[in-house]
Parts: structure tokens; sequence; C-alpha cells
């Protein structure tokens, strides 16, 4: 079983950034990041695989103001936050799976999951 720490979540005014880390403890083949705001599922935010390639995957919605990285070295996950807009407050989950993934931004595709860190963006 992977542990995933999550830190790097808070709040700013919209149009602020927030950078999220993701630190994990065992292999990882590939890593997201979900939100979930309350009374509304979760959904995929961004994930990417490991190793060479490095594939990326975005909601239409976060493309071009969020960014995902990941130290290999480090077995560490980012999530570069960019003009935030109040919808973007959720609570947001760093995941990991040993398996690519069908399809990358669909929460039931990962087994391992962190206790989340807070954004709140205000208008």
């Amino acid at each position: 079983q992977v542990q995933l720490v999550e830190s790097g979540g808070g709040s700013v005014q919209a149009g602020g950034s927030l950078r999220l880390s993701c630190a994990a403890s065992g292999y990882t083949r590939f890593m997201g990041w979900f939100r979930q705001a309350p009374g509304k599922e979760r959904e995929g935010v961004t994930s990417m695989s490991s190793g060479g390639g490095g594939y990326t995957y975005y909601v239409d919605s976060v493309k071009g103001r969020f960014t995902i990285s990941r130290d290999n070295a480090k077995n560490t996950l980012y999530l570069q936050m960019t003009n935030l807009k109040p919808e973007d407050s959720a609570m947001y989950y760093c995941a990991a799976t040993a398996y690519w993934p069908l399809r990358p931004l669909v929460p039931n595709e990962y087994s391992n999951w962190g206790q989340g860190t807070q954004v709140t963006v205000s208008s």
C-alpha cells in the first residue's frame, strides 16, 4: 500500500496561485490530482505517468491554468495552479496506481489516496 501525503493547500483570492505537493512512499505508475467540492462528486483534475514520456491529462476546465509535474527522484507529484477561480475551491486529493489506467481522470482507476488538502478561492 502506497502512502500519499499532500501539502500546499490554502486560501487565495481569485487570480492567485497555489502549489500542491504529494509525497509518495512507494512505487507508482500513474499519479493524479482529484478534487471534490461540497455536494459534488469527486472529479479528476489532472494526471500523469511516471518514467519516460510523462504523459499528462487535464480536465478541460483547468487547461492552461494548472500544470502537473513530477520529481521521480523525490517520488513527489506537484500541481501548480494559477489564475485560480472560485469554482476551483474544493478538497484536493492526490491519488496513485501501480498500473496504467484506462481512464486517467476517473477516480475508480486509482487505489491509493491521500488525506486531501483544502483549496479555497475567494472572489
